[in-house]
């Protein structure tokens, strides 16, 4: 009988599933597989037992960085709050209507107490409510203990159980452009978001948010966004060296530009300190609006030095203008940025050299308000001292200050 191609080929198909289903079952073909493809395995499968996913899908070993972004994750996160504030606006049929924002804080002791940024919380102090989110969901309403608007910082309380603090790092000086830094909050909602990037660059800003100006603010490319504010800047051991504050952006477009600004956490703990003393803020200020200088724009603008801080503006009736200083008159700018020129030149500071903002704040850190200080600057090219009675950030007038 004549066996037509097609079918044969059906007889071999099928012939040739059947061996090799239940030899590779019973291991029989293991031999055949080591010869040839010597480095195979040859372990035999049970074909009773479930397949392991999780055992063919194991991981692999995480390199040293990506260790050292879990290892800060996990340090920090359990500390990281959401803030969730409800401001009562009104329509205009008088009615109310709430607004909500979203922020971040972290968790300073057991007791409850969380920093933030004050402009995270500004609108309940006129009516309105305040809600923290742990890490672990639990939701637990909030109170304001104080607030530091020339700072824009908040103490915040909640009552609840297994409080985890974050660690403060000692201190914010001798922080290094290029250092690795990590921000952790709740950009538009997103509980529990780390990013990572570097210190761009430590400089003092103005912020948008009462128009003062942060003092030493870190600089970082970390991507933030809003939701991020008033979340901890860490270091590469998890440990808190900022609060982020600040994106800079244009409105309306990307608002996550690389550029965000944190205020050090020197300045936060000067803060705790007034509080924990005199049970307010009572921090010392000259009441300047300045700009750090360096060797390329002293030798445009003409200065007879490289270094300090240039007085733009001196606030009526604060610190400085009652010791005689003076701001600048000229308008300019430095790149995007709008600056006066011409005023006096900030270079020492009771005989502590300023060569930099970050100077002015470590002395400044050292001081009270009402402390009486000897300040020497350059009018013009002639050096002169001044002294400068401190003034206290609680009464600084209107505007920005130093």
């Amino acid at each position: 009988m004549k066996v037509r191609p097609i079918l044969l080929v059906l007889i071999l198909l099928a012939g040739f599933y059947y061996a090799t289903t239940h030899f590779a079952s019973t291991g029989a073909l293991a031999p055949w597989i080591a010869a040839l493809h010597p480095g195979a395995s040859t372990a035999t499968v049970d074909p009773n037992t479930a397949y392991d996913v999780s055992v063919a899908s194991a991981a692999p070993a995480f390199d040293e960085e990506e260790q050292q972004n879990i290892a800060v994750y996990k340090r920090a996160l359990p500390s990281v709050v959401n803030i969730t504030s409800t401001e009562v606006q009104w329509n205009f049929f008088y009615g109310p209507v709430p607004q909500t924002g979203q922020g971040s804080g972290f968790v300073l002791n057991k007791e409850g107490l969380i920093l933030t940024n004050n402009h995270v919380i500004e609108g309940t102090q006129r009516g309105g409510s305040i809600e923290v989110t742990l890490s672990d969901k639990h939701k637990y309403k909030a109170t304001v203990v104080t607030v530091d608007r020339g700072h824009d910082l908040a103490l915040l309380k909640i009552d609840a159980p297994n409080l985890v603090p974050a660690t403060l790092a000692e201190t914010s000086t001798g922080l290094m452009v290029g250092q690795r830094v990590y921000a952790i909050g709740n950009p538009f909602g997103l509980s529990g978001t780390m990013t990572r990037g570097i210190i761009s660059a430590i400089r003092s800003i103005g912020s948008p948010a009462n128009g003062n100006v942060i003092e030493d603010a870190i600089q970082t490319d970390a991507s933030v966004n809003p939701g991020n504010s008033g979340g901890p800047l860490l270091n590469s051991r998890g440990e808190v060296i900022g609060i982020t504050t600040l994106i800079a952006g244009n409105p309306g477009v990307d608002q996550s530009a690389g550029i965000g600004f944190a205020i050090p956490i020197n300045t936060a703990k000067a803060v705790l300190d007034d509080f924990a003393k005199y049970g307010r803020i009572r921090r010392p200020t000259l009441d300047i609006v300045s700009l750090e200088i360096g060797p390329d724009q002293a030798e445009q603008i003409g200065l007879p030095v490289d270094y300090g801080l240039l007085i733009e503006r001196v606030l009526p009736g604060g610190a400085a203008e009652k010791a005689g200083l003076h701001g600048g008159t000229q308008r300019a700018y430095e790149g995007n940025f709008p600056v006066t020129l011409g005023g006096d030149l900030i270079v020492d500071f009771d005989q502590q050299e300023i060569t930099n903002a970050q100077d002015l704040g470590n002395e400044m850190n050292k001081h009270r308000a009402g402390d009486t200080v000897t300040i020497t600057v350059f009018r013009g090219r002639r050096k002169m001292d001044f002294k400068v009675t401190l003034g206290d950030a609680k009464d600084t007038p209107q505007g920005p200050q130093t």
